[in-house]
């Protein structure tokens, strides 16, 4: 259900930044509405960053192993396993972070996005480095 709700979301964002390549939400913070604006697009695109990275890992692997499927098999399925470990402790992790911010405020949102939108640029390039020749 969650991943399903996050296609969505990125699917809608994604959407959204294509309507107007040229908004930026974070070229003029002056509040905390606009820094929750911010955090939320950062959050987005880096998510939909991961996405691709994630989808491009696995079309490297298949053509790198897809003369092979046993071994295309084995990789496909250690990346989705491990993508959805690192979800979890990404989750985890950023959880510790918020902490002890109220679900919902606009402090907890904040951090939550911050923390969020980190660490999925760090496994986009982690992602992106896999398989490179």
């Amino acid at each position: 259900m969650k991943s399903i709700l996050l296609a969505l979301a990125l699917i809608t964002s994604g959407a959204y930044a294509a309507d107007d390549a040229d908004y930026n939400p974070c070229d003029a913070v002056e509040n905390d509405q606009q820094t929750l604006a911010c955090s939320a697009y950062s959050k987005n695109a880096a998510e939909l960053l991961l996405t691709e990275n994630y989808e491009a890992l696995q079309a490297r692997m298949t053509s790198m192993y897809g003369s092979n499927a046993t071994q295309l098999n084995n990789i496909i399925s250690k990346i989705k396993t491990a993508q959805a470990l690192w979800l979890h402790q990404r989750d985890a992790d950023c959880a510790i972070v918020v902490f002890p911010a109220t679900s919902g405020t606009e402090t907890f949102n904040i951090a939550q996005n911050d923390c969020m939108a980190r660490m999925s640029d760090d496994r986009s390039e982690f992602l992106e480095s896999i398989g490179q020749e």
